[in-house]
C-alpha cells in the first residue's frame, strides 16, 4: 500500500487501493460528456513489432471515456505506414495515425524551414509537438494524455488514474504526472533517474544555493516518467523540446507558466516495465549516453534562464559534487534493493555514475560554446502567429494521408 506523504511543493495524489477502477472510470466517462479527453501516442514503427503494443492496444480498446486517440508515427516509410493504420484499426475510438515522413508532412516542414521555425531534429519531442499541432487544430478537446509506447506492463487503469486529475472539473491541476516504482523482476531500474538526476539536482543545491526550480524538480518521485496528462487550453503556448530532454523540458514549462498548485504527480501503477536503453559508453549520441547529455543541458538552459551563471569552474565543481553524491545515493539505493530481495550490479552502476559525471561537463561545454542555441521547437502560438493557415493544414494533411494511402 501507499504512503499518503505530501512534499509540500506539488500535490501528490497516491494509490491508497481504497477504490475500484469501475468507480474511477464511471467518473471519467461522466466529466468527458462535456470535457473531451484525447490520448496522443508517440512512437516508432519498430515499436509496432515489439511485445507492448498489441497489449496496449487490447487494453485501450476497453476504454470507453477517451473522445480521440493521435498515434505520431516516426521512421516509417509508405508500407510500413499502410501497416500502422492496419495495425491501430482495431481500436474503438476515433483514432488517426500521422505519418511524419509522408510527402503532405515534409512539405509543411520546407514551410517551417522557409520561416525558420523548423524543429531542429527528429526525435521524440517533434513527434509530440506535431501530434499536439493536430489536436490543436481539431479543437474539440479540454484534457490530453500521452503515454510511451513500450509499457510491458501496461493496463487500462494507469491511464484512467493519470487523467483523472485533469480530467476532475473540480481538481485545480493543469498538469498531472504519473509516476511508478522503476522495477523489473528482481532488478531496481529507472538509472537515469537514480543515478543522475537526483543526485546532480542535490549537487546543484550545494554548488549554486537554493532555487526553487530546483526543490520542485526534486518534488517529483520519476521525473523522466513519459506519462503526462495536461488540460488544453496550456497547449499552445507549451515549448517543446527538440532533444531527448522532453520530459523534464514540459516539467520546466508548467513550472515556467503555471503555479505550483497548478501542477501534481499521480501514481499510477504498481508495477511498470518497458524497453530499457543501453549504456552505449563509447556512442556520445546514441543510448543513455546522449539522453544523460541533453537532460543536463534541459536543466542548465532553465536554471540560466532564471538567472543562473555558469561557467566552466561551475561545471568542474558540479561534476565533482555530482559524483560523491552518487555514490552516496548509490549505497543507500544497493542496501534498499538488498533488503527487498532484489538486485544492483554496482559495478555497473559505477560505471554510469562515471559516464553520467563526463556527460555534465560535456552538457556544461555544449552550453557555453553555443550561446545562440534555440534548443525549443516554436510554440503553436507563435507558429499561427506566423502562418495563420498552418494548423488547419497540418491537421487536413493528416487526414489526406489516412484516406489516400
Amino acid at each position: 500500500m501507499s504512503d499518503f506523504h505530501q512534499n509540500g511543493n506539488i500535490a501528490t495524489l497516491h494509490n491508497l487501493n481504497t477504490r475500484s477502477l469501475d468507480e474511477l472510470e464511471y467518473e471519467l466517462r461522466s466529466f468527458a460528456e462535456t470535457r473531451k479527453i484525447s490520448l496522443v501516442l508517440p512512437c516508432l514503427y519498430s515499436e509496432l513489432e515489439g511485445q507492448a503494443m498489441p497489449h496496449i492496444l487490447s487494453e485501450l480498446s476497453k476504454v470507453k471515456y477517451l473522445h480521440r486517440i493521435i498515434i505520431g508515427l516516426d521512421a516509417a516509410d509508405e508500407a510500413q505506414f499502410r501497416h500502422a493504420k492496419s495495425f491501430f484499426k482495431d481500436l474503438n475510438q476515433n483514432h488517426i495515425v500521422i505519418w511524419n515522413d509522408s510527402p503532405r508532412m515534409l512539405a509543411l516542414g520546407e514551410r517551417l524551414k522557409k520561416m525558420g521555425l523548423a524543429p531542429s531534429e527528429q526525435g521524440k519531442g517533434k513527434n509530440v509537438w506535431s501530434c499536439l499541432g493536430y489536436l490543436i487544430g481539431c479543437a474539440d478537446s479540454s484534457v490530453m494524455a500521452i503515454h510511451d509506447c513500450d509499457i510491458l506492463t501496461y493496463d487500462k487503469e494507469l491511464l484512467a488514474r493519470l487523467v483523472y486529475p485533469v480530467a476532475n472539473p473540480s481538481f485545480p491541476y493543469q498538469v498531472a504526472k504519473g509516476y511508478y516504482p522503476r522495477i523489473g523482476g528482481q532488478n531496481l531500474n529507472g538509472r537515469v533517474t537514480r543515478l543522475l538526476v537526483s543526485p546532480i539536482l542535490i549537487a546543484l543545491k550545494r554548488v549554486i544555493g537554493d532555487r526553487d526550480y530546483i526543490d520542485y524538480l526534486r518534488s517529483f518521485r520519476y521525473p523522466l516518467s513519459g506519462e503526462f496528462a495536461m488540460r488544453t487550453a496550456i497547449l499552445p503556448d507549451l515549448r517543446i523540446p527538440s532533444d531527448w530532454g522532453l520530459e523534464i523540458g514540459v516539467l520546466s514549462e508548467a513550472w515556467r507558466n503555471l503555479a505550483p498548485k497548478a501542477v501534481c504527480q499521480v501514481d499510477i501503477s504498481d508495477a511498470y516495465d518497458h524497453k530499457h536503453q543501453d549504456l552505449n559508453p563509447d556512442e556520445a549520441h546514441a543510448g543513455l549516453n546522449r539522453m544523460s547529455t541533453d537532460i543536463c543541458k534541459a536543466i542548465f538552459r532553465k536554471l540560466a534562464a532564471d538567472g543562473t551563471v555558469f561557467t566552466p569552474n561551475v561545471f568542474r565543481t558540479l561534476k565533482a559534487t555530482y559524483y560523491r553524491c552518487a555514490l552516496d545515493l548509490l549505497e543507500a539505493y544497493y542496501n534498499d534493493a538488498k533488503m527487498n530481495g532484489l538486485s544492483v550490479d554496482r559495478h555497473k552502476e559505477e560505471q554510469s555514475i562515471e559516464m553520467f559525471a563526463e556527460n555534465i561537463m560535456r552538457a556544461g561545454q555544449i552550453f557555453l560554446d553555443n550561446p545562440h542555441e534555440t534548443p525549443f521547437i516554436p510554440t503553436w502560438n507563435r507558429i499561427h502567429a506566423a502562418d495563420p493557415s498552418f494548423l488547419s493544414d497540418i491537421t487536413q494533411a493528416a487526414r489526406a494521408d489516412e484516406k489516400e494511402y
